[in-house]
């Protein structure tokens, strides 16, 4: 076990010690990232909107034309026995499944008597310190390099991390993708929009992930009579917010407020996060606590 990752760990059908797990380096998920995952988020040892993260994983493994290795209830079953025995009440559990190791390396599917591999593990789930809620982040954008399947929740990151650790480097919290100068999602979060007291969001297409917290803000918005507009967002719209948001089930509403080096926003609330993402924030609070940690 380490900070990060509970003993046992799953792989392929058994539990084991994370130090005792081993894939093969003939994995197709090691030599070609030919694979997908999910993460699901837990409170109080309560995995949120199971079946929709199942539902997920099993229309990116229809998307990649790879079999699911367990059924629905098998993969429940895993989830649950990490859940139980992690030390953390909040946690996020992450599955992963690849095409398999064959005997040599090519490119064409292996033989279906190659099997799947099927891995999971659960890690605490840390979200946002509230001082840096409090100030907010920066960001930058970057082109969207991605291929054209970036509804497909695959391994195959490696646009996302070169995008995310430019962020890094210019000591920002994360990317935002602008592709044909339309925003569509950051590097490891979804992007959200406020212009005169509108909430907006781009639409769910092949170019952006469906992020599950995505639905959750778009949900409570409806609840408290938010005005929302789902439409894409251009760049120029972007940057002439009021407030941009970074979601996900980590981060959960956290304000950007500092965009390329120039505040977000404009008059005494520039450059500080703004008041619906204070109010958003909150109705996650409450929602977190009196639907997702009651199962």
């Amino acid at each position: 076990m380490t900070p990060y990752v509970a003993d046992p760990v799953y792989l392929n059908g058994r539990f084991l010690p994370l130090a005792e797990a081993g894939v093969s380096p003939l994995d197709r998920g090691f030599l070609y990232g030919d694979g997908v995952y999910e993460v699901i988020p837990v409170y109080s040892r309560r995995a949120f909107r199971l079946d929709e993260h199942l539902t997920r994983l099993q229309a990116t493994l229809d998307g990649i034309r790879l079999a699911n290795p367990l059924p629905l209830e098998g993969w429940k079953a895993v989830v649950l026995q990490l859940i139980e025995a992690a030390p953390w009440d909040d946690q996020s559990i992450y599955l992963q499944v690849t095409r398999g190791a064959d005997d040599k390396r090519d490119h064409a599917f292996p033989p279906a008597s190659v099997p799947p591999t099927a891995f999971a593990f659960a890690s605490p789930l840390v979200t946002t310190p509230a001082e840096v809620r409090a100030t907010g982040v920066a960001a930058i954008t970057v082109p969207d390099l991605r291929w054209a399947r970036c509804d497909l929740k695959v391994i195959s990151l490696l646009a996302n991390v070169l995008a995310r650790q430019q962020a890094v480097d210019q000591g920002c919290a994360e990317a935002i993708l602008i592709r044909d100068g339309l925003m569509k999602e950051g590097a490891a979060s979804n992007i959200f929009v406020v212009k005169d007291g509108v909430l907006l969001a781009p639409p769910k297409t092949h170019l952006m992930l469906p992020g599950i917290t995505y639905d959750v803000i778009l949900e409570l918005a409806e609840c408290y009579g938010q005005p929302v507009k789902i439409a894409e967002i251009e760049e120029s719209e972007l940057r002439r917010a009021d407030e941009v948001w970074m979601t996900s089930s980590t981060k959960e509403i956290l304000a950007i407020t500092t965009l390329d080096g120039q505040p977000v926003g404009n008059g005494p609330n520039a450059g500080k996060p703004g008041p619906l993402a204070g109010q958003m924030w909150q109705w996650y609070q409450d929602f977190k606590n009196t639907v997702m940690r009651k199962g």
